[in-house]
């Protein structure tokens, strides 16, 4: 929940004097309306007889107004709305079209195009706002030592914290919060791994960490991701997937050929090398992974981008979402599944089926109301007081309704990372709409 922002202690008790001698006889003191010790009760009266000096009659203070916060707290618990009253969030990183859409930018008639999709643009801006001030804590707090599970965690909590809506009560998740679990993959394993509850795992001063998590409003995804790594002989790896996920950025656009904005993500992204105890390794590009557009409450669309280059010949278009996210690596450059899974979402076009098992038809009763096809993971399921679940969701998996997500990893040995933004392919601009100064 939204921690309260702290408020000064006007109520501590005034110490009362009546002035009484400790002899004096309780019927000689005089009394006001209010209850104190006064010699104002009378005009002009004499004070009393056995009492010591009059005393003054207190003056209540006015109460100070609170205030709204002006800056985010540590750890992240401040309502993003309170850091904007006028409910307006900041536009992420406006790219002007070049060439043949330079036009777009001053056009008339794709302003009020923009105009028309302005609510759907705040949303998105306000969801960027919280993935950026949460990350930005996550990265000055993530230290070797940590458990996994309380990094996780500390950054859902967070981001539910600032959009003010926990996801306790049936349908808030759906509302604003958690656009997909919190990724945190490690070494060879690129992506799709969270904590499922009982992990012991820690994190290690030789590790390179992937964060990559959601945040959605409305059902609008900001997907943003980066890498930690402590350990300076890394940087090589770290650079050469930020650089070529910029490089990414820069080439799509209206009319872009997906195929092509791979083949550029990949000559970046394979210019670089990267040393590891004596051996030099060149940094691949995963093959099998690509980015991809967003759809409301569908982290993955329709449209793919591929990191390496192909002949996939589909352009991108006013109105697409896109999440460019490239993963680098020393090992082979492909990934399989392997591994416990923990992420999970229900598939938008899943046929009805009748389930047998009445634990399955539970689950997904709480899997409509909470998350709708918003991806999910076991944690979830255990803070929504779901137990014994297991056997109905794997039910739900074998019947095709739910999809279920293992970790991806490299060979054994290898490392990888990753570096991601969000998109926005407006009518005007290309908004890469989760910039921040990080990266």
């Amino acid at each position: 929940m939204a921690a309260q922002a702290p408020t000064e202690d006007l109520s501590k008790p005034a110490v009362q004097d009546a002035g009484a001698k400790p002899d004096a006889p309780a019927a000689n003191n005089i009394k006001d309306e209010d209850g104190d010790d006064s010699e104002d009760d009378a005009e002009g009266a004499a004070p009393a007889a056995g009492t010591g000096a009059a005393k003054k009659k207190k003056k209540r203070k006015p109460k100070k107004k609170k205030k709204n916060p002006t800056q985010q707290s540590d750890p992240p618990r401040v309502l993003l709305s309170q850091l904007f009253p006028d409910k307006k969030y900041p536009k992420g990183e406006e790219v002007e079209y070049v060439d043949e859409n330079r036009y777009r930018t001053t056009s008339e008639e794709k302003r009020h195009l923009d105009n028309l999709k302005s609510e759907w643009l705040n949303d998105y801006r306000h969801g960027a706002e919280v993935h950026r001030q949460v990350r930005q804590w996550a990265q000055k707090t993530i230290k070797p030592g940590m458990a996994l599970t309380d990094i996780a965690n500390g950054i859902e909590d967070s981001v539910r914290a600032l959009v003010g809506h926990p996801g306790l009560e049936e349908g808030d998740a759906l509302v604003a919060g958690m656009g997909f679990p919190t990724g945190l993959s490690i070494n060879h394993c690129a992506a799709h791994y969270t904590p499922n509850a009982g992990n012991k795992m820690v994190l290690q001063e030789d590790d390179v960490l992937k964060v990559d998590f959601g945040v959605h409003v409305n059902g609008n995804i900001v997907d943003s991701a980066f890498t930690m790594a402590w350990n300076p002989r890394y940087d090589p790896l770290l650079e050469a997937v930020k650089a070529a996920t910029n490089a990414g950025i820069k080439e799509a656009g209206i009319d872009a050929r997906l195929g092509e904005v791979g083949g550029v993500i990949q000559e970046v992204m394979e210019s670089y090398e990267v040393e590891i105890n004596g051996t030099t390794y060149p940094v691949k590009s995963i093959r099998n992974l690509n980015g991809h557009t967003i759809l409301p409450y569908s982290i993955h669309g329709t449209k793919s981008v591929p990191i390496v280059k192909t002949n996939d010949q589909t352009k991108m278009e006013e109105g697409d979402v896109f999440a460019i996210e490239t993963f680098g690596s020393t090992g082979q450059g492909y990934v399989h599944e392997d591994g416990e899974v923990s992420h999970y979402a229900k598939r938008g076009d899943a046929n009805k089926v009748d389930l047998r098992l009445s634990s399955a038809k539970s689950l997904l009763n709480v899997i409509n109301k909470n998350f709708g096809t918003l991806p999910f993971c076991r944690r979830y399921l255990d803070r929504l007081g779901q137990e014994k679940y297991l056997l109905g969701l794997n039910s739900l998996v074998a019947n095709g309704i739910v999809e279920d997500y293992p970790p991806l990893v490299d060979k054994k040995g290898s490392y990888t990372a990753q570096f991601e933004h969000t998109i926005l392919i407006r009518p005007t601009v290309k908004e890469v709409i989760s910039r921040g100064d990080d990266y």
